[in-house]
């Protein structure tokens, strides 16, 4: 079977491409040809390994020329971006002629379907439903977030099946008769459990404000009082670095908070460490949950939509706190650190809940799905 993956833009060091890349590396392995599509890699390096078996195309976009332009300037050049995109899909298509294509929920998600090729149309959502309108903007960008998520759900209505990640999101889909819930996975278990010994706290991911670390860094401040001994963690890159090292800087954080860079085998660094947290605004099923898990990790979350409430089972593998409430985050932190014994039955359990996400558990969904549609 022959598959094209539109990733959203490139190859980062986001989670989304972390799944992707690992999914598109199974499927070649599992005998399928696969072409990955980016609409601006620029000549960036690949973060992730990629199978040697997989093609690359980029259609140099370049979507992200126009970032940082105003309304009139962004909505100008992206519809002319999006016109240009949309042609060299379909030539790309009618060329290619895969049995399946699918949109990572990028900027083809509203044309894809209208490119007549064959191949069947899935779009994979890597968020919530609601995830624009989290994104908790004013004004102008508001209304356009509230625009793009109406019309979100009449393109999704349009593919051969639409996948998203959580039986949580499912609910916010309602009535849509082509949805399919399938998780993220874990490529596998770490061979060893952290001992959970670590004084240290992780967090994993961008440095956006999708992650919410100035709300972790506002609980880490009262954790910091009573344990000034342990440290928390961050690994990743983005944006906001140099707003979160003036807030560490601010709270007299600098000798308790550490901001990494990312880096691509994360799980030496979650061996190292006794617990992980997770103080994301929205998310999708966040792949740090469930690699955390499979070291052993216990995981202290707040309640986002949408992922946490599906794995964490509350006071079993790791604690759930209401989403925003600081103060709770920072107390159930408090209660992981000071419970060695507690610390080390939800790293075990844990543990246990990483196994039912396992890689090619998963992937034989993918493929259940891929084999119903192009049968059909």
């Amino acid at each position: 079977m022959k598959i094209i993956y539109c990733l959203a833009r490139t190859f980062n060091s986001g989670g989304m491409e972390r799944i992707v890349i690992s999914k598109a590396n199974w499927l070649a392995r599992a005998g399928h040809e696969v072409v990955i599509v980016t609409t601006e890699q620029n000549g960036k390096n690949d973060f992730f390994p990629l199978d040697s078996r997989i093609r690359r195309i980029d259609l140099d976009i370049l979507y992200s020329e126009n970032d940082n332009a105003g309304i009139v300037h962004k909505f100008i050049s992206r519809r002319r971006k999006l016109r240009r995109h949309a042609n060299e899909m379909k030539r790309l298509l009618f060329a290619e002629k895969p049995d399946i294509t699918i949109s990572t929920f990028g900027n083809e998600v509203g044309f894809l379907t209208e490119i007549g090729d064959g191949s069947k149309k899935i779009a994979e959502i890597h968020f919530s439903r609601w995830y624009r309108l989290q994104l908790n903007r004013r004004g102008m960008w508001r209304l356009i977030d509230k625009y793009l998520t109406a019309t979100d759900y009449k393109s999704l209505k349009r593919f051969d099946a639409f996948v998203c990640l959580t039986k949580e999101d499912s609910y916010n889909w309602g009535c849509v008769a082509n949805l399919h819930v399938i998780p993220n996975f874990v490529e596998r278990l770490s061979a060893e459990q952290a001992s959970l010994d670590a004084m240290r706290i992780i967090a994993v991911g961008r440095l956006s404000y999708q992650k919410g670390y100035d709300r972790l860094l506002e609980a880490w401040k009262i954790v910091r009082n009573s344990f000034p001994d342990w440290k928390l963690e961050i690994f990743g890159g983005g944006e906001l670095k140099a707003d979160l090292m003036s807030l560490i800087d601010g709270a007299g954080l600098s000798g308790n908070v550490v901001l990494h860079e990312p880096i691509s085998d994360i799980s030496k660094e979650y061996l190292r460490s006794a617990a992980l947290v997770l103080s994301s605004r929205y998310e999708g099923l966040p792949m740090v949950l469930l690699e955390g898990m499979s070291c052993g990790l216990p995981v202290v979350s707040f309640a986002c939509q949408c992922g946490p409430r599906d794995i964490i089972q509350d006071y079993q593998n790791g604690i759930l706190v209401g989403e925003g409430d600081i103060l709770g985050l920072a107390s159930a932190l408090k209660v992981v650190i000071s419970n060695p014994s507690l610390r080390k039955e939800m790293g075990d359990a844990a543990y246990k809940t990483a196994n039912d996400f396992l890689m090619d558990n998963v992937m034989r969904k993918w493929e259940t799905l891929f084999a119903k549609l192009v049968n059909c």
